[in-house]
């Protein structure tokens, strides 16, 4: 039994003893708490690679670039060999008729003058590439106001559309194949246009694809879009719907994304086949990201590791969703310094020598894998991986480690399954970091290793049999 003086002791301590208690929770409980709930938020990967488990033609739709109209003028030219290197499949342009002066004349004899177009159409096609014309924006000839107001009528538009075709995909014109054309760029945003009222990108499109199809004598091509600067269901599920009931001709679905989530580029494109899927005539839509990165506003990001390894994780997510991702863009305008968190790839030439940032070199980095893609299982949440094969049988597997937050280190257990039988050698090239090879001895088919992904990092993972 307590004495009474011990008693009064004790309730004197009591507030003590509470404050403690209070101070324990604050410092010790919560933050542990807060440390296993964020675990919980995210699951870490454990990747198995099947050696066996080809899956097909390794998709490739970061072999896609877009340039904007940074300048007046035809931009990749002085830097062909540096785009050539990425092995580019097609090359985005927009603003190519008031970059271009393309259309003077009158309305009632619109005259064309394509010399502009076409060097920079060629120094496309000098690259490796095919040419993706954005039809943007409204020659002053035919526009009621500047140039991205509506057409003194869309008939007229019609017309612009057609020769624009006809000179580049036309037999008896520049005569390319598989030419892709894309009905204006961010139409949302540039020129306010709607899918209802007087600025209506719906008549725009009738009268697009109406051109298309008066088209003869001409090599396969693509139309369709929007280019919207998200991909918004007002938008999307409207002009799918027009489409299919004016019997019209749409060959692809094009929208952009700029967003440091990389799950919203998964989302859009699973959100679009679900609107398209309803559609049968639209089976074979295909679906384009027509410009990506991880902000459409100026960022350091652009000039530094963090974009690379976004645009390396947002190309893994793309993988067997998007059927081409145009990255933006191939080269930053004439700013004030040489780095000032413009798109580019490249720097611009006003401050010699033009330089590759991160970003550049994360697509070489994609394309250092093989041409066959092989299965693999047990990805993250932060933690995304491909796997190749090639002719020779040879394995590489990219794992990239993307944190928007640039705060999640990953211990990443690594399972090799079905390897053949014999010695190989093991190899792991950091992206634009070192590399450190091993030599590994034995007969079991399968074998194990634990790759350390500090935040935002990527590596590629090679076995050399």
């Amino acid at each position: 039994m307590l004495l009474e003086s011990q008693k009064r002791m004790l309730k004197g301590l009591l507030p003590l003893i509470i404050g403690v208690a209070v101070i324990t929770i604050v410092v010790i409980v919560i933050p542990q708490a807060v440390k296993y709930s964020g675990k919980a938020s995210g699951v870490n990967a454990n990747l198995v690679i099947n050696y066996e488990g080809v899956l097909g033609n390794m998709p490739t739709p970061w072999r896609n670039l877009a340039q904007g109209g940074e300048e007046p003028k035809e931009m990749i030219g002085q830097v062909i060999p540096e785009v050539k290197a990425l092995k580019p499949e097609y090359i985005r342009l927009d603003h190519i008729y008031d970059a271009f002066k393309v259309v003077s004349g009158s309305p009632d004899n619109l005259q064309f003058n394509w010399a502009g177009l076409d060097d920079a159409v060629d120094k496309i096609m000098a690259t490796g590439a095919k040419p993706f014309l954005s039809l943007s924006y409204m020659p002053d000839v035919i526009s009621t106001g500047d140039m991205i107001s509506a057409p003194k009528n869309w008939s007229l538009w019609g017309k612009v559309v057609q020769a624009t075709i006809e000179h580049y995909s036309g037999r008896q014109g520049k005569n390319i194949d598989g030419v892709i054309y894309e009905v204006w760029n961010e139409p949302d945003l540039f020129g306010g246009y709607k899918t209802y009222g007087d600025k209506n990108y719906l008549e725009m499109y009738t009268a697009s694809a109406n051109a298309a199809n008066a088209v003869k004598n001409a090599n396969s091509f693509e139309i369709g879009g929007p280019a919207t600067t998200g991909l918004y269901q007002n938008w999307l599920e409207r002009l799918i719907k027009h489409v299919d009931s004016n019997n019209l001709r749409m060959d692809f679905m094009s929208w952009h994304r700029y967003s440091l989530d990389l799950d919203q580029f998964e989302k859009d494109a699973k959100q679009a086949r679900a609107w398209a899927e309803k559609i049968p005539a639209l089976v074979n839509l295909k679906f384009y990201v027509t410009e990506w990165g991880h902000d459409s506003e100026i960022d350091k990001g652009y000039d530094t590791k963090f974009g690379a390894i976004h645009t390396i994780a947002g190309a893994r997510t793309m993988v067997g969703a998007i059927d081409r991702a145009f990255v933006f863009e191939i080269k930053d305008g004439p700013g004030a310094h040489k780095y000032w968190g413009r798109w580019g790839l490249l720097t611009h030439e006003k401050y010699p020598p033009v330089e590759k940032k991160p970003r550049y070199h994360a697509l070489t980095f994609l394309n250092d894998l093989g041409p066959f893609r092989v299965g693999v299982a047990g990805e993250g949440s932060w933690v995304k991986s491909l796997a190749s094969t090639n002719e020779d049988g040879d394995l590489k597997v990219m794992i990239v480690n993307y944190d928007s937050k640039s705060a999640h280190t990953e211990a990443v257990p690594v399972t090799f399954e079905n390897l053949p039988s014999g010695n190989f050698t093991y190899t792991r090239k950091d992206f634009m970091g070192e590399s450190r090879t091993l030599k590994v001895a034995t007969t079991s088919a399968s074998w194990r290793s634990n790759e350390l992904m500090s935040p935002n990092s990527a590596a590629m993972i090679t076995l050399d049999f």
